[in-house]
């Protein structure tokens, strides 16, 4: 049995965030995704934690919820901003706790710091070990992940506001952290090139601010879990019961290479480096994408997985279909494919990673199947995405590219 979690999602009252993003509708878009496991997101903000409590029903399993056969774990991300040396660091921090009272103590201690009721994400006028003070002394047991590791305003690695080392960020509770989040716009592999990061476990989640994106990135386990379970999963990096993480191609991430996005210019960090990191047409710092920052603190050539946990690239069933066809991933025709898709089949990752060649190719049309097959094999195409634009992706036709070498041949 699989059960996947997605453990960083934000609610309606997030700031930026769809007013779909309800109980109801969070739960109907995991059911088709094939999410077992979410993430609450937002628990430090009183009107979603009211919602919260009034929903979802405990469980057997320690700091698990259910509502409408999805279940869901206690998780907020909260931004601190501070001064730090002269420096201003701004990280977003995503939070675990095992069950709401837990969540109301914690709550109470960093009212003092922030206006928990303007966002579904506050920010917190405190140091990251203060945060890390703070939420070990509600519950030792707490789990504190770095959120998209890599971004480069509110990564805890991030180029613009960012630290060169966990320990560095967090002091003496570095030893408390046991996972960082890869995010879009990096994958384990990058992240396998410091071997700082050799005993953190690597997780993805989808950081969703609408339910068309639950899931989009997520993490196998290879049975259901409870808390406690999560947190020795996390501190061993089991990869007998974590079988692998759910990743964006990272090139597909909006701040993967480096870029201006006003003036529309990409670089390869290698091009960067060329050009000082100063955007040649404007003559301002370009934005030091998330590869840029990964080859500055890397201390390996070659990516070193021994003992890792696995990881699979995958690319949104919606974003396959609308690709096929020649349409926009939020058109009705895309939708009603996707539908179509989800409801025969069961639900979006068998369709990405589990049902057989034969299976897909007779229950959709050809260049759609042989689409998700190609994804499987890696075969993209991607435009790197830079300074807040996503990458664009695109899926090599086989029949266009043999029309193509007939035209070259001849």
């Amino acid at each position: 049995m699989k059960y996947y979690a997605d453990l960083h999602i934000h609610s309606k009252y997030s700031r930026a965030t769809s007013k779909s993003m309800d109980l109801p509708s969070i739960a109907e878009s995991a059911k088709y995704k094939g999410i077992n496991l979410l993430g609450t997101g937002d628990f430090t903000n009183p009107g979603w934690l009211y919602e919260l409590e009034k929903n979802l029903k405990p469980t057997e399993r320690e700091g698990i919820y259910r509502y409408n056969n999805t279940d869901f774990i206690p998780t907020a991300e909260v931004n601190n901003i501070y001064n730090n040396m002269g420096e201003t660091k701004k990280v977003h921090s995503l939070l675990i706790l095992p069950n709401f009272k837990l969540v109301r103590k914690f709550n109470k201690e960093i009212r003092k710091f922030g206006n928990l009721e303007s966002d579904g994400r506050p920010t917190l006028s405190l140091t990251l070990k203060e945060l890390a003070e703070i939420l070990f002394s509600v519950d030792p047991d707490a789990i504190l992940i770095p959120a998209h590791l890599w971004t480069p305003w509110f990564g805890l690695f991030g180029s613009k506001s960012g630290f060169d080392s966990i320990e560095e960020a967090f002091g003496k509770y570095s030893k408390k952290i046991y996972a960082i989040e890869t995010g879009l716009s990096s994958d384990p592999p990058m992240n396998w090139l410091l071997s700082s990061l050799d005993n953190i476990t690597l997780v993805s989640n989808s950081d969703a601010h609408s339910p068309i994106n639950i899931g989009r990135e997520a993490n196998c386990f290879s049975k259901k879990i409870d808390y406690p379970e999560l947190l020795e999963i996390l501190k061993k990096q089991d990869s007998e019961k974590l079988l692998y993480t759910v990743e964006f191609f990272p090139e597909e991430g909006k701040y993967h290479y480096d870029g201006h996005r006003k003036c529309g210019i990409t670089f390869h960090p290698e091009k960067s480096e060329e050009n000082n990191n100063i955007c040649p047409k404007c003559g301002f710092p370009l934005t030091l994408g998330v590869l840029h920052r990964v080859y500055s603190l890397a201390d390996r050539k070659e990516p070193k997985k021994a003992g890792r946990i696995s990881y699979k690239h995958l690319i949104p069933l919606r974003e396959i279909i609308a690709n096929s066809i020649g349409l926009g991933k939020k058109t009705k025709t895309v939708e009603e494919v996707y539908q179509k898709l989800t409801l025969y089949f069961g639900n979006e990752y068998k369709i990405l990673l589990d049902i057989p060649k034969g299976d897909l190719i007779r229950s959709t049309d050809e260049k759609t199947s042989l689409s998700i097959l190609k994804v499987r094999e890696g075969k993209v195409q991607i435009q790197p995405g830079y300074d807040g634009v996503y990458g664009v992706v695109s899926i090599p036709d086989e029949k266009n590219e043999k029309k193509r070498e007939q035209k070259t041949l001849f």
